[in-house]
Formats: structure tokens, C-alpha cells, sequence
């Protein structure tokens, strides 16, 4: 029987599907075992935000297959999985609706002021004067998508059905694309200078890394919203808390962060409390966290990994390691 690591929590359905077929062992919970002391004896691996680098490849002489639970490829050094003859798999589309979803929710909350709203009223009586809850409606107003991928590509529509007017950058889409989806490609200078929100959709690699500076984020109207669901390292994080500080932007919402990867009791945003960036909205990474897309990437992950472990070709899989 061959044995399979999972490292997060994923559906129980999918879980008990793996169960049934494998040996199962667990990276969390109250049965957790750390991988380095199994590594001799794993045949595959399902991964979702955990980093697999290379020592840990190469110290697994039985792993034949790392299925990544999401699309995202930038936790898996996967040159060195190809180099040694291991599968890389991974789950293109399979959330793509959840996160598209929590975008909106997020500019909603955000443009809306619906947490202070509701805070202000755990701690006070229901106010007479609400200036300081003056929100922004999106009808009317450009909507900018970096990255124009599955996800980029529902956002799209979804912004449609606000009247919003849709401006794409992606240096990877053509004008057949924007033509069938109804949006502008422009340069990311432009679409930055002109949109009401920017929501990014980028893959991180070192050509992204920080591609949201402080020089461009003094590009942004005063009243826009930075929108991330995508990888936290796409935005130069200091530079965002003194531009919100100083009022240059309107407000951000995120569901990544560099405090991701962080310890400590205390969230750190851009070297400061959370508590002291204004008009700042996070959330702890639960875009693609919805039942239906957990039960969509889990048993696209779970199919994958049985494909490869029976000798044949998995329906998704890496190529080739991630553009640089």
C-alpha cells in the first residue's frame, strides 16, 4: 500500500477517500507527524500552503508524485522534483469561483465600511452621525484585473454586473481574449493611474515580486482599493501601510500576507500591528476556503496522485518549472 502525506487540512470527504486507498499520514492535527521523519517512506505528497524545497525532495527516495491542493506553484521547488523524475500536479480552476467571490466580498466590505459599521456598534449606542461611514458604490467605475486567468477572468464578469468597466494587464493575454471577455488590455502604469479598484492575480515569481511599489502605488487615484487574493509578495507591504497612512489610497483588502509566514502571538502588517494600518482589511488566507471548492481541489489533487502512483499520466500536471 502505497503511503500519502497530506499537510493541511483538507475536505473529509477527499480524506476519507485516501484513507480507504492509502496509508495516510497527517501534518496536522492531534496524529501529526513532521515529514522529515517519514520522508524515507512517502510516495506522495498533497500540499496547500506548506513550502516542499528541495531537501526535502531529496531526502523522500520513494516520492513519485507532490500534488499541489491549489494552483499556485511558488511553494514547491519544482525543478528539482522534475530533475528527479517527480510529478508535479497541481489544480488549475478548481477555486477559481470561491476566490473569484471573496474579491467582491472584500471590495464590498472594504468600499462599504461594514467592519467599522458593525464594530462601532459592539462598542457604542447606534450613532446619530454616520460621516465617518460614507462609503463608495462601484457602478460606473474601471475595475483593474492583473492577471487575466481563471480567476482574473470571473472577477471580469463579476464586475460587469456591477456596470463596472473592466481594464486588464496580463502580458500573456491577447486581444482574442479581450475581446471575448469584454475587457481593455492596457499596461499595469496605466491601469493603476485609472482604476477605482485593483485586484490582483498575478503568479509570483521574481519579475512580480513587489511589482506593487510605492512608486506605483502613487500612481492610484485617491480613491481607489487594492484588492490581493493572489500571493503576498507581489506587494511591497511597507510601502502600502505609508501610503494608506497618508491617505493616498482609499483602502486594501487582502487575503495574503507576509505575516503568513511569520511566528509570534502578535500580526505584523509592513513592520506595524495590524491594529495601527488604517483602511486596511485582511483576511487569513480564505479565498479558495469554501466547502465546494475544498471538495473541487481536494478530489482533482486525490485523482491526480492515484493516476501517478497506478503508472499513468495525470490529467494536471508541471512541465515545466515556473516562469522566472
Amino acid at each position: 500500500m502505497s503511503t500519502v502525506y497530506v499537510s493541511e487540512p483538507i475536505h473529509p470527504q477527499v480524506l476519507r477517500e485516501i484513507a480507504a486507498g492509502a496509508d495516510l499520514l497527517l501534518g496536522y492535527g492531534p496524529t501529526a507527524v513532521a515529514y522529515e521523519s517519514v520522508a524515507y517512506r512517502v510516495d506522495a505528497v498533497m500540499l496547500r500552503s506548506e513550502r516542499f524545497p528541495a531537501a526535502r525532495i531529496v531526502a523522500s527516495p520513494r516520492l513519485k508524485v507532490i500534488a499541489r491542493h491549489g494552483a499556485g506553484l511558488d511553494t514547491v521547488d519544482v525543478a528539482t522534483a522534475l530533475e528527479k523524475g517527480i510529478a508535479v500536479t497541481y489544480c488549475p480552476g478548481g477555486n477559481a469561483n470561491a476566490v473569484a467571490e471573496h474579491v467582491f466580498a472584500l471590495v464590498l466590505a472594504l468600499g462599504r465600511r461594514v467592519v467599522g459599521a458593525h464594530l462601532g456598534l459592539c462598542s457604542q449606542p447606534w450613532p446619530k452621525a454616520k460621516q465617518h461611514l460614507v462609503g463608495q458604490e462601484l457602478g460606473g467605475r474601471i475595475m483593474g484585473i492583473v492577471g487575466f486567468g481563471e480567476i482574473g477572468k470571473l472577477v471580469a464578469r463579476i464586475a460587469r454586473g456591477f456596470s463596472m468597466e473592466v481594464w486588464v494587464h496580463d502580458p500573456f493575454a491577447d486581444a482574442a481574449a479581450a475581446d471575448e471577455h469584454r475587457v481593455r488590455l492596457t499596461s499595469l502604469d496605466d491601469l493603476l493611474s485609472h482604476a477605482g479598484v485593483v485586484s490582483l492575480h498575478a503568479p509570483l515569481t521574481p519579475i512580480t515580486r513587489h511589482m506593487i511599489s510605492a512608486e506605483r502605488l502613487a500612481r492610484m487615484p485617491s480613491h481607489a482599493l487594492l484588492i490581493n487574493t493572489a500571493r503576498s509578495g507581489l506587494i511591497d507591504e511597507a510601502a502600502l501601510v505609508d501610503a494608506l497612512s497618508q491617505g493616498r489610497i482609499a483602502g486594501a483588502a487582502l487575503d495574503v500576507a507576509d505575516a503568513e509566514q511569520a511566528g509570534g502571538a502578535d500580526v505584523r502588517f509592513g513592520g506595524r500591528p495590524l491594529s495601527d494600518v488604517p483602511n486596511l482589511l485582511l483576511t487569513p488566507h480564505i479565498a479558495g476556503q469554501t466547502d465546494q471548492a475544498l471538495l473541487n481541489v481536494g478530489s482533482t489533487a486525490w485523482h491526480d496522485i492515484k493516476s501517478v502512483l497506478a503508472g499513468q499520466a495525470p490529467r494536471f500536471p508541471v512541465r515545466a518549472a515556473p516562469r522566472q
